[in-house]
């Protein structure tokens, strides 16, 4: 499934763009005259997000799929190149696990296998076949959860591939200095994925994920260097990595 793509604009790939922050991050790069490339599971869901988009003037295209899926990793890429040089690369789309959170040493190998094949092998391999399509000076956006950092009960399995997302960024860095990567936690959210992780309870109280988009937006646009970054602690022109 297709939009419009804008040959001039820079060029993002995003990946789980349908639904929460990665739908918001899409709809203001697309408004910001970003040519994006995105996906998501449900095709249903994704062409819902790109009709939306297209109604507001924004640029967009979508390719329903699942990160893991190497060929569609390769459509994504293919693409995005197909445009332009590759100037960003957000892996946002990720997976919790189970629901209700289990305990760490309750949850199923098979289910732990697919939070860190979603959430760390998927990202690392997009940017793997991405690499000889970038932009010289191009940016990788690793999003990530204060769960990678600090120790929760329940949140073991998805907190473990985040903190191994981290490190892989980190490492990414320091092996390809020419490129930045932001590795960004963009805090609560009232999200499909974080209802998943509370089912039953009330979690209207957390911001909406459109509330992360001008600190995500800053790091993007900005010139913050390869880091860990908190968006609630973003302010254009005071980006500094926690």
């Amino acid at each position: 499934m297709a939009g419009r793509g804008n040959p001039e604009a820079k060029v993002a790939i995003v990946t789980g763009g349908s639904q929460g922050l990665g739908f918001a991050l899409v709809e203001a790069l697309a408004r910001r005259g970003w040519s994006v490339v995105t996906d998501a599971r449900r095709a249903d869901n994704l062409d819902a997000a790109l009709r939306a988009i297209d109604e507001q003037e924004g640029l967009a295209i979508g390719i329903a799929g699942d990160v893991t899926d190497a060929a569609h990793r390769e459509a994504l890429v293919r693409a995005a190149s197909d445009i332009g040089r590759i100037d960003l690369v957000v892996n946002n789309a990720s997976t919790l696990g189970a629901s209700p959170l289990p305990q760490l040493d309750a949850i199923e190998p098979e289910t732990l296998r697919t939070v860190f094949e979603t959430n760390v092998i998927a990202p690392m391999a997009l940017v793997r076949g991405a690499l000889d399509h970038l932009a010289a000076d191009a940016t990788i956006v690793d999003i990530t959860s204060d769960a990678g950092a600090e120790a929760y009960e329940g949140w073991g399995g998805y907190g473990a591939s985040k903190a191994a997302l981290e490190h892989a960024g980190a490492v990414l860095a320091v092996e390809h200095p020419e490129l930045r990567v932001l590795t960004v936690d963009p805090g609560d959210m009232r999200t499909e994925m974080h209802q998943q992780a509370f089912p039953g309870e009330d979690i209207s109280d957390r911001p909406d994920p459109s509330a992360s988009v001008p600190g995500l937006l800053a790091l993007i646009e900005g010139d913050a260097p390869s880091g860990r970054y908190e968006t609630r602690n973003v302010a254009v022109g005071t980006v500094r990595p926690s």
